[in-house]
């Protein structure tokens, strides 16, 4: 069975800080070999760097998430832009927009995800975008900076044609826990329409647990469920929906070809 790469977690979370051994060594016995792990604010990106240093395949970015936009100021976008010249940093984010969560600036989301758009094309990285009840202001604003851009829209949430303009924009949609839940009907029709080069799995963790495990703390072990619903859902083997959500991954991210 081959190895699987979660596209998505938050490895340095605190809520990993008292057994994140036991947890990354759980991920590797359930054949999650490789973890990506996205940033949330300036703050984060040491931990994360360290993190990726002290754990085999675990890759490490650096961006300014939306969510936490009061705690990020413009002296950030400048550090960030020198962060990403020491070539460790495999992409920009976690960054985008997100109409959520209320009394956020939405202003300065656009602001800061703008700049983080012109970072990732002068640096060639690739974009990890949070959109969250924003998919469409996410696709004006990418069209609108007009840079030669590529990325993924994590924990995609949007219809089946927002779908398609992000591919044509040159952006995979990664999906994560919320795919599993016997009430994601919609989604799951998206899911099934979605090419497979256009599709990645998963976790989000510590957040957006599986079906199986909600309530729970997510963590990069419970990927398999993930691709396993994708796989019925699209009448495939899971070692297709394995295959290619790797392939897709190795090729956005710049990854080893050997995974």
């Amino acid at each position: 069975m081959n190895s699987l790469i979660d596209t998505h977690i938050h490895f340095d979370d605190e809520r990993f800080d008292a057994d994140r051994n036991t947890i990354y060594d759980r991920a590797i016995n359930a054949g999650v070999s490789h973890m990506i792990t996205p940033a949330t604010t300036r703050a984060r990106w040491s931990k994360i760097l360290s993190l990726s240093k002290q754990y085999e395949n675990v890759y490490p970015t650096a961006g300014l998430h939306p969510a936490f936009i009061n705690e990020h100021n413009d002296d950030d976008l400048q550090l960030l832009d020198e962060s990403l010249q020491n070539n460790e940093c495999i992409a920009v984010g976690e960054c985008g927009l997100d109409g959520f969560i209320k009394d956020l600036d939405y202003k300065k989301q656009h602001h800061f995800f703008s700049h983080q758009i012109e970072l990732a094309a002068k640096h060639d990285l690739p974009l990890i975008i949070h959109a969250r009840n924003a998919v469409e202001d996410v696709i004006l604003t990418i069209k609108s900076a007009n840079k030669k851009v590529s990325g993924v829209v994590h924990s995609y949430n949007g219809s089946l044609q927002q779908a398609q303009r992000l591919i044509d924009l040159g952006f995979l949609l990664s999906f994560g826990g919320a795919i599993t839940y016997d009430r994601a009907t919609r989604l799951k029709k998206v899911v099934k329409e979605l090419p497979l080069d256009a599709i990645m799995v998963e976790t989000d963790a510590p957040d957006q647990p599986t079906q199986a495990n909600s309530g729970n703390r997510n963590e990069p072990a419970f990927l398999r469920e993930v691709v396993t619903t994708i796989a019925e859902i699209k009448s495939l083997d899971y070692e297709d929906i394995t295959r290619a959500s790797n392939s897709n991954a190795i090729r956005l991210f710049n990854l080893p070809k050997t995974l």
